[in-house]
């Protein structure tokens, strides 16, 4: 009878992993000034109105996206959990 160890499990349940991402976006946007006055709304403005693409008001100058896998320690407990969650999830394949 064979035992399994953890190193077993990670290795055969590989399809989630916990990743570190850093997204640099610049891109020229005519909008109202008074917007700019408040960061939150403004991150939502921004990410929303790139997500649409280039069009008169916006126009793409740079994107860089880099990404790396770190190990789940790094994770916070909530997002640890999470990640157990979706390798037990039976609707997941």
């Amino acid at each position: 009878m064979k035992s399994t160890s953890l190193e077993d499990y990670q290795a055969v349940d590989s399809g989630f992993a916990v990743y570190d991402c850093e997204i640099r976006l610049k891109f020229r946007l005519i909008e109202e000034k008074r917007v700019l006055h408040d960061r939150e709304q403004l991150l939502e403005m921004l990410l929303d109105a790139f997500s649409y693409g280039a069009d008169e008001y916006l126009e793409s100058v740079d994107a860089q996206v880099e990404t790396s896998e770190v190990p789940e320690t790094d994770a916070s407990p909530r997002m640890r959990r999470q990640l157990i969650r979706l390798r037990n999830s039976k609707d997941v394949v």
